[in-house]
């Protein structure tokens, strides 16, 4: 089996947001923070994807019915990330091609990213493949996530955690994002060899990085993200941020294309929404789920449309609801 698979890890808890949901069904801006995800790999031209589930395993599991490219792994005990990987071994023992490993929590990784991560690991030319390539980040506000040391050559040479990292370290910009590609052959015997030397007594996924230098194999970083995509959920606070981000893309897109949005900030909508030329949206408008509109329309201010289609010309008053169905 060759190509790429996507491996999603979805396993946590909730713990930091005092729910009993799973984290990686808390929605933002209409939908569960995993879906953003499911459409960024499939957007890279992914076309198997592989969800590891653990806490709240069955709430997932139906959340994401639907989605028929969908596989699960299981992981029963939270043992750190590269244990949560062990877990797909045996759906992936045939597959030659390579694992594009990332975050179910954070919803804002682009398509674009992800691809240019694929591209790096195939290489061209005289560069050749590599057993790992690491997604990264260069940012000022680096505070609690790994740092990329590299040779004085450039070349990677390790990620120091940052309760790990002296001054001389904590000062790196360039940080891991938790988003990898792997030759899946490689990224399994790995695995095999890490343990969990460490105060939590996790199985990292980083560590595959050592294992991999270790035995000659090509292992680089790529300064492919942004620290916005880094941005993963583990608090209410984060999910909010999420959302705001999640907005300006899609209030961004829609001015681009010819919608009149009078203050961006003021309206909550729907990123699944499809929004035709020359309308306008006032402020403090809401459109909930998939809604269609069309051209030349004007809508609120203090408007809500629930799941609604609007034909071309259409208004929505002021205070006046539109529920579709």
């Amino acid at each position: 089996m060759q190509g790429t698979v996507a491996v999603i890890l979805a396993a946590g808890k909730s713990t930091r947001m005092k729910s009993a949901l799973p984290k990686v069904l808390h929605p933002v801006s209409g939908r569960p923070l995993i879906e953003y995800v499911l459409d960024s790999v499939r957007a890279a031209g992914v076309k198997r994807i592989i969800v590891i589930v653990g806490h709240g395993a069955d709430q997932v599991r139906a959340a994401l019915a639907t989605h028929r490219d969908v596989e699960f792994a299981v992981q029963a005990e939270q043992k750190g990330t590269g244990h949560a990987v062990m877990m797909c071994q045996e759906l992936l023992a045939d597959h030659r091609g390579v694992s594009l490993v990332l975050m179910g929590d954070a919803p804002l990784v682009r398509a674009e990213s992800l691809a240019g991560l694929l591209e790096d690991q195939a290489g061209s030319g005289t560069t050749p493949s590599a057993a790992c390539v690491v997604g990264t980040a260069e940012t000022a506000a680096n505070f609690g996530f790994g740092r990329i040391v590299r040779t004085v050559q450039g070349e990677f040479q390790r990620i120091v955690e940052q309760k790990d990292a002296t001054p001389e370290v904590a000062a790196i910009r360039e940080i891991n994002v938790g988003c990898y590609a792997f030759e899946s052959q490689a990224l399994f015997a790995a695995l095999n060899e890490i343990k969990p030397a460490n105060k939590q007594g996790e199985y990292y996924l980083t560590d595959v990085c050592e294992v991999l230098l270790r035995k000659g194999r090509r292992v680089i970083a790529a300064r492919r993200l942004d620290i916005i995509e880094a941005l993963g959920v583990n608090t209410r606070a984060q999910l909010a941020e999420v959302h705001q981000v999640l907005q300006q893309r899609f209030c961004a897109q829609l001015m681009a294309e010819g919608v009149t949005i009078v203050n961006p900030v003021q309206v909550a909508l729907d990123p699944r929404s499809k929004i035709g030329a020359d309308t306008v949206i006032h402020p403090f408008t809401t459109l909930t789920g998939p809604c269609v509109i069309g051209q030349n329309c004007t809508i609120g201010p203090h408007a809500c449309l629930d799941h609604a289609t609007l034909p071309d010309g259409g208004i929505v008053r002021p205070f006046e609801v539109l529920r579709g169905g």
